[in-house]
């Protein structure tokens, strides 16, 4: 029998989520910036600078941005900690190559990889800090891919992971008003894909909330896990070290 999963609220066998998420990004990589700026009024520029200020790497810390899109955080990462320490992985090619473009636009040749972040290529105990923001929920088994991510931290290392989260009650319904018919709307006229961002809005809703995602990090073997709320649970960015 196959195993079926979630593409926002839709149920499809398993082996096909992937590639449906891929089309999706493959759909809105050219306005995915300007989408994101537009959707979130620019926050998420402030939710990322929270999570690079939480990260507090150095120069020569070893980092490994998964699902990383457009690069912000590993544009960030890399002024830090040097270009060649930093990588840059997205199972998207479409994604990949607007960030890679964009890093060497920035004068950041960052090493790069097109993969799964359920089946990462490197080694176990690799890396002191790996990141994932807004890539976790569009996973089909997000219990392996943190296991994965855990595995290849060095011991002492962090995993931060930013994602939208369960938002306040109090800012429910405006929230959903917002997310099931603003977003889209945007979506059509700026991005010519309104259906994309109808996923998006839907994906939010089934990711696992704020306690969940903290005892699934938990059981994927990190310790002194914790989360912290930013604006109002709209996202959360939670943070466990392995021991």
């Amino acid at each position: 029998m196959n195993k079926t999963t979630h593409f926002g609220y839709q149920e499809v066998p398993e082996a096909e989520k992937s590639a449906k998420v891929r089309e999706v990004f493959k759909s809105v990589a050219p306005n995915y910036d300007i989408m994101n700026d537009l959707m979130s009024g620019g926050m998420h520029r402030l939710w990322k600078k929270f999570t690079v200020d939480l990260a507090a790497v150095k120069l020569g810390d070893r980092i490994l941005d998964v699902a990383s899109g457009t690069a912000d955080l590993a544009q960030s990462f890399a002024k830090i900690a040097g270009a060649g320490n930093v990588w840059q992985t997205d199972i998207n090619e479409a994604m990949l190559k607007v960030g890679r473009d964009r890093l060497i636009d920035a004068g950041l040749a960052t090493p790069n990889a097109l993969c799964d972040g359920e089946k990462l290529p490197f080694a176990s105990e690799s890396f002191d800090l790996v990141t994932v923001a807004f890539g976790l929920r569009n996973m089909t088994h997000k219990e392996v891919a943190l296991a994965e991510m855990t595995r290849v931290l060095k011991p002492g290392g962090r995993l931060l992971v930013l994602e939208f989260s369960k938002v306040h009650e109090s800012l429910k319904k405006p929230y959903d008003l917002y997310s099931f018919n603003l977003l889209p709307f945007l979506g059509k006229f700026v991005a010519k894909d309104a259906d994309s961002y109808r996923y998006l809005a839907e994906s939010i809703r089934m990711h696992p909330d704020q306690e969940t995602l903290k005892t699934m990090m938990e059981t994927a073997g990190l310790s002194r896990v914790e989360y912290f709320n930013l604006t109002a649970g709209v996202v959360a960015l939670h943070k466990g070290i392995k021991l």
